[in-house]
């Protein structure tokens, strides 16, 4: 099969790029490379094809795409504090153009596997959080994320096939702590035997979730005979960040403390999800925790 991957020069695109030319499919991989980097895709490079487009130039994407069989949709501007600086940027990258992604796979009749984020639930209070909660975003990164899953709705009720994912701390080899969640940013502090940096007291819950589990997803949802509907995709355990900090320093080797900062705004305090959904429905659940997702990247220092 012919599948494009979005952001695929990214963390997650290029992780799914590589799954996909492991097993014998034609990839084309677009992607601006303002966060992604050509390195990611080293071992596949003369495997697939690349094409450098913004995606919110949909006269560029109608160019360079053709008949293809579905779209993993990764690209996107991530980074929470930078979405309250640049909101007009966030909202142009990741919401028009993920609508210039669902005209094009209208347009030639593919599915869609696009990703979605935790970040469009806020600050819930009943848990396990499932997937017909109040969707209420703290931040304009997370307000994108749910107006990219309403514009999924209306393309739905013109015949597009279109799932999204609503992916909970991902984590795995290739973040870029610049853009990144908390566990590239704390292991980059171990690796110069520099403090974790918490930011606010720690308490926050998160469900780190393995990126061959986050790959795996996408493509069971590409694979099921599902048009349309909302997965999420996390790890069935809760970890604080102040646990986390400790796991890593413990695993370093280094005798340190973590630094406390203060808060971030649009910070959320719990994430916690029911995957009973995406188990029962795509037949998938986590293979790889924490501890263990954590060993195959970072070694003792």
């Amino acid at each position: 099969m012919k599948f494009v991957v979005t952001g695929g020069a990214g963390f997650i695109g290029s992780h799914i790029a590589k799954f996909l030319v492991k097993n014998n499919h034609q990839v084309h991989v677009i992607d601006d490379l303002s966060r992604g980097t050509m390195n990611n895709l080293r071992e596949i490079e003369n495997m697939i094809n690349f094409s450098k487009i913004d995606i919110s130039n949909y006269e560029d994407l109608e160019y360079v795409t053709g008949k293809i069989d579905g779209i993993f949709h990764q690209a996107a501007l991530a980074s929470v504090p930078q979405s309250f600086k640049e909101p007009e940027k966030y909202h142009k990258v990741n919401v028009v153009g993920t609508e210039n992604i669902f005209k094009i796979a209208k347009k030639f009749n593919a599915k869609v596997v696009f990703a979605s984020s935790s970040s469009v639930y806020g600050n819930q209070i009943k848990f396990p959080i499932t997937e017909n909660a109040n969707k209420k975003p703290l931040n304009p990164y997370g307000q994108t994320k749910l107006d990219d899953e309403i514009l999924a709705s209306q393309y739905a009720k013109e015949g597009l096939h279109v799932i999204g994912l609503r992916y909970f701390n991902v984590f795995g080899i290739g973040q870029n702590p610049s853009y990144a969640g908390v566990i590239p940013q704390f292991i980059e502090k171990l690796s110069k035997h520099e403090s974790p940096i918490i930011e606010g007291d720690g308490n926050q819950i998160r469900s780190f979730t393995f990126i061959d589990d986050v790959v795996r997803a996408n493509y069971l949802a590409f694979e099921s005979n599902i048009e349309h509907d909302f997965f999420n995709i996390a790890t069935k355990k809760m970890t604080s960040i102040k646990q986390l900090a400790e796991l890593l320093i413990s695993m370093s080797g280094l005798d340190l403390e973590p630094i406390h900062n203060k808060p971030r705004q649009g910070d959320i305090k719990k994430s916690y999800a029911d995957i009973s959904k995406a188990t029962k429905l795509l037949g998938w659940s986590p293979e790889t925790n924490l501890e263990n997702g954590l060993k195959k990247i970072f070694t003792k220092i």
